[in-house]
């Protein structure tokens, strides 16, 4: 239990910094988040269930990482100028990335960027769940 509450605090300090970073402001009704975003460059998918599960099909995560299928559980993080979900990837090994954070952009978008800007894959919802 104390586990997971460190982890919220830790994405909540993520989520702090990367507002002082990127100075991008988009507010997210998280009711509205559930369902299937798809990038047009790539053909990847991640569906967000509305029960706090994701899916997530050939997608990188960053520019340095081949196109994977992974799954987990999801957060929605209100941050005062950055909303993200914060995705849990189950099934890790020690050393591997066991959680990311996929940026609401606000009208049906959402992507995973690198903070400085120099990386990012755009997903755009095509259907609610």
């Amino acid at each position: 239990m104390s586990r997971r509450i460190v982890g919220r605090w830790f994405v909540a300090v993520l989520g702090a910094a990367s507002v002082l970073i990127s100075g991008c402001a988009f507010s997210v009704d998280p009711d509205e988040l559930p369902g299937v975003y798809r990038s047009g460059k790539t053909g990847g998918e991640i569906t967000l269930d509305s029960d706090g599960t994701f899916t997530a099909t050939d997608l990188s995560t960053d520019e340095h990482a081949d196109p994977e299928d992974f799954h987990g559980d999801w957060d929605f993080v209100d941050s005062s100028g950055s909303d993200f979900v914060y995705l849990n990837i189950e099934e890790r090994g020690i050393g591997e990335v066991s959680g990311v954070q996929l940026y609401a952009r606000g009208g049906g978008k959402v992507e995973f960027s690198l903070p400085d800007g120099s990386w990012s894959l755009s997903l755009t919802k095509v259907s609610d769940q």
